[in-house]
């Protein structure tokens, strides 16, 4: 459990870093909703449409990301004994 807790935390980090809030450039390498999705609905005859929830007006994307670290810190609160004190005393008594 603890490994999975630091493995999001870590996963986390990454994700916040300075190399994903850069500026969005044209990408070299296109990924597959352009290359492959895309070229298929026009085929088809469908257009690409704005998505449902988007993110990128407003501070929506600011307070998604403040809710989620808000869930995940209750999350961990409520988990606190069972990951970091729980069990310790067994590990102690067996070494």
């Amino acid at each position: 459990m603890k490994r999975l807790v630091l493995a999001g935390l870590f996963g986390l980090l990454l994700c916040a870093s300075p190399a994903f809030a850069q500026e969005e450039e044209k990408p070299k390498w296109p990924g597959v909703d352009e290359t492959v999705v895309e070229k298929y609905a026009k085929d088809l005859g469908r257009e690409a449409r704005d998505p449902y929830i988007n993110t990128d007006q407003g501070d929506l994307l600011l307070f998604l990301f403040a809710l989620a670290g808000g869930i995940g810190g209750f999350i961990m609160g409520y988990c606190w004994h069972k990951v970091f004190v729980a069990g310790k005393k067994d590990a102690e008594r067996r070494d």
